[in-house]
């Protein structure tokens, strides 16, 4: 699907409108401080100009075989909640939170839509550790661990655990999930990662291709990889933007698979 004369639900995309990140702190200021009548047109003005955002997101949806206009509104769906959601006293940019809740909206779609069928109970038990994740994070302004939602749902852990992997479909590391510019977030920007045990030798590679680093780009990837940090937490904690994160890991990576 491309931008230039696609027609979805009736929308050429071609004539969409981007607002500036100014354009949007406005509005969502006005959303939440403006009368009735303001309020709903800005949000209105908001929706509308976020709307290549929700093409963006679908597009790595497209070997689905689902109608492109399906998704399209789905993704609408996540995005008003975005807006409506999205805490504008943050530093974050609108794009930040709304990509993961454009794409979360479209997961549940397909999940339910999927023919593979998961128990009722199961799926309820994802879906509220889903909504508790969400409402930890928009308050404590970081993800929760798997501990805290399972105290909120009393229940164990592991049950967390199973209901949420048995309604997610396997995707890439490396599948893009939102281009702003030059900068590419991919799944593997979402999310930490842990060591295994059994791929010593693999590690013990990795270790001597990172040993050629620079001490930013080591300090980095140990963050990333062997803390298991997101690169939000590691944007954070050096004090530079997530973009700037994601920019030196590509370039380190790239760096180790040249001398493995």
């Amino acid at each position: 699907m491309q931008y230039g004369k696609v027609e979805i639900c009736g929308i050429n995309t071609s004539q969409l409108t981007v607002l500036k990140e100014s354009e949007k702190r406005e509005l969502l200021k006005i959303i939440k401080d403006g009368t009735d009548a303001e309020r709903k047109k800005a949000r209105d003005k908001m929706i509308k100009g976020n709307l290549r955002l929700v093409l963006s997101v679908i597009q790595r949806f497209n070997n689905r075989g689902e109608n492109p206009d399906d998704l399209f509104q789905v993704g609408v769906i996540g995005l008003i909640k975005a807006i409506d959601n999205f805490d504008a006293s943050l530093d974050v940019r609108f794009s930040t939170y709304g990509v993961p809740m454009i794409i979360g909206e479209i997961r549940r779609y397909l999940r339910d839509n999927n023919s593979v069928r998961v128990s009722r109970s199961m799926r309820d038990t994802a879906y509220r550790a889903m909504q508790i994740k969400e409402q930890l994070t928009n308050k404590n302004n970081r993800e929760p661990t798997v501990e805290e939602i399972a105290k909120i749902m009393e229940v164990s852990k592991e049950t967390v655990v199973l209901a949420l992997e048995a309604i997610v479909e396997p995707v890439s590391l490396y599948e893009p999930v939102f281009s702003d510019g030059n900068d590419t977030i991919y799944v593997m920007d979402q999310i930490g990662d842990k060591n295994d045990d059994e791929n010593w030798l693999e590690e013990i590679a990795v270790k001597e291709a990172i040993s050629n680093l620079s001490d930013r780009e080591k300090k980095i990837l140990s963050l990333r990889f062997f803390q298991g940090k997101t690169q939000m937490e590691v944007a954070n904690e050096i004090g530079i933007s997530q973009a700037q994160v994601s920019r030196i890991e590509k370039g380190a990576l790239d760096h180790i698979k040249k001398d493995i």
